[in-house]
């Protein structure tokens, strides 16, 4: 089967015409943004660029996803193999440095811009938000602690007034970095829904702003548009 049959069986849900428009920006990683990265270079996204100051240790193994051979890469060069290796024609920039205000101005102009936020600290979703609202297209946020997801959406960012009300004073934020215990089958759980919230804009439907899964206690509530 030729490679343009790639997406056959995806057609129909994610419109290759709107994928085909798209810069994917992945900000963080590790446990939730490895596994988007590597679900939208399999998705087929045409360009793609990951930010991450962080190597790869040993703790991050089990919980991210990462091999053995990986340990001391650099984060970003490691999952940029990877979806290079799944998706070869996919454009792919590696950042290993945090995320600054300023790298906006970097993406291209031509192309409707996709923000996944995968850190860990309130401060930095809020400097991410407050840098990229005005240019964007899509914004998902992936927050995890222990087997608890919550997934936030906007699919108008420069009129979203909500998403901001989720960024709390840090001081009242969870004391521990979120990855403190992680598994990456909440880590994939938590990638899955913010792609899927990709491909209900791509078909020009509305996201879901809020979702919170507790697989714990096997709970699940959406807040509707």
């Amino acid at each position: 089967m030729p490679s343009s049959d790639r997406d056959i069986r995806q057609r129909e849900l994610v419109p290759p015409a709107k994928l085909a428009q798209c810069h994917a920006v992945v900000i963080g990683v590790g446990a939730i943004g490895r596994q988007v990265a590597l679900q939208l270079s399999a998705l087929g996204v045409p360009q793609m660029t990951l930010y991450d100051p962080d190597t790869v240790a040993i703790e991050n193994l089990a919980p991210q996803g990462f091999w053995e051979s990986d340990l001391g890469r650099s984060k970003v060069e490691a999952v940029a193999d990877i979806a290079k290796k799944q998706f070869p024609a996919i454009e792919l920039t590696s950042v290993p440095e945090r995320f600054r205000a300023s790298a906006v101005w970097s993406w291209p102009a031509n192309r409707e811009i996709a923000v996944f936020c995968c850190v860990d600290a309130i401060d930095t979703r809020k400097l991410i938000w407050q840098s990229v609202r005005e240019t964007i297209g899509f914004f998902a946020d992936g927050r995890m602690a222990a087997e608890v997801i919550r997934v936030l959406a906007s699919g108008r960012p420069c009129a979203d007034a909500a998403y901001a009300k989720t960024l709390f004073p840090a001081q009242e934020a969870y004391i521990g970095s979120c990855t403190a215990k992680s598994t990456i089958y909440t880590a994939n759980i938590a990638a899955g829904l913010m792609v899927a919230q990709f491909a209900r804009w791509l078909r020009g439907w509305p996201v879901v702003p809020d979702q919170l899964l507790n697989l714990v206690a096997a709970e699940y509530h959406a807040q509707e548009e």
